[in-house]
């Protein structure tokens, strides 16, 4: 342990939410571990028009998965810096693509409901993104992440849900905040928005984020997210079906 982590221990008792070791709340070994080739999610079914759908590494990873749990529900703040490189990883081929050349690209975070974000005292995708769109920023690209979207009604808990039952769920949930988007306009360059989550299970949400941005002219070039379920679902309402197989890699978008 360094004395670096032994301080970090000592002052706030800090444990790495990968292998529990003191000091940091993501040691350097499980940092250095985590995902470095984004993978195509493609969940199953697929709703009809999903755009192309990135993922920088499986939910079932234990570290992934405990990195997003801990900034959403324990306010670990820390790991926005991490979980935001794993999103740029994932969005960095969305954004390179030829069609965007000359556009500005938007990163924008699937809404959570006000009353979520209340009760948690943070919203963690707008946070991550952020970091997200710094990354690609600092690596040359015209990027910036944009809080163009709103819950404009109230789902339900999407937890025990099915395909079929979280796709009527969240159907026209969503609404873009003309406003924002009209001092985008007014910048003068063409703008293509890339929607981003921390996780994608059946595609559902990131559909309808998706249908919302198109409803007021803006091209989506793709969903970008951190991590993707390996699940299949029914498509009948019934609950999703855990399976594993390895995710396909990004050439096979």
């Amino acid at each position: 342990m360094s004395l670096l982590d032994a301080l970090l221990d000592l002052a706030a008792g800090t444990v790495c939410v990968g292998c529990a070791r003191p000091g940091r709340v993501l040691c350097l070994a499980c940092e250095a571990a985590l995902p470095l080739r984004p993978r195509a999610a493609r969940p199953t079914p697929r709703p009809a028009g999903l755009a192309p759908t990135v993922a920088a590494g499986g939910y079932d990873d234990p570290v992934v998965r405990a990195m997003v749990i801990a900034h959403k529900e324990r306010r670990a703040f820390a790991l926005a810096r991490p979980l935001g490189d794993l999103l740029a990883s994932a969005a960095a081929g969305l954004v390179e693509r030829p069609c965007l050349a000359g556009s500005r690209v938007l990163l924008v975070p699937v809404p959570s409901r006000p009353a979520v974000v209340a009760r948690r005292g943070h919203d963690p995708v707008q946070r991550v993104a952020r970091r997200a769109a710094a990354r690609l920023r600092a690596a040359g690209h015209d990027v910036r992440a944009v809080d163009v979207l709103r819950q404009s009604e109230r789902p339900q808990d999407q937890g025990d849900l099915g395909g079929a039952q979280r796709r009527e769920n969240v159907r026209r949930t969503m609404a873009a905040r003309g406003a924002a988007l009209r001092r985008l306009a007014r910048e003068g360059a063409p703008v293509a928005a890339v929607v981003v989550d921390d996780v994608v299970t059946t595609g559902s949400t990131a559909r309808e984020a998706q249908r919302a941005l198109a409803a007021v002219g803006v091209s989506v070039a793709g969903i970008a997210c951190v991590a993707a379920t390996d699940v299949r679902t029914a498509g009948d309402g019934s609950p999703p079906i855990a399976y594993r197989r390895p995710m396909e890699p990004d050439s096979a978008i």
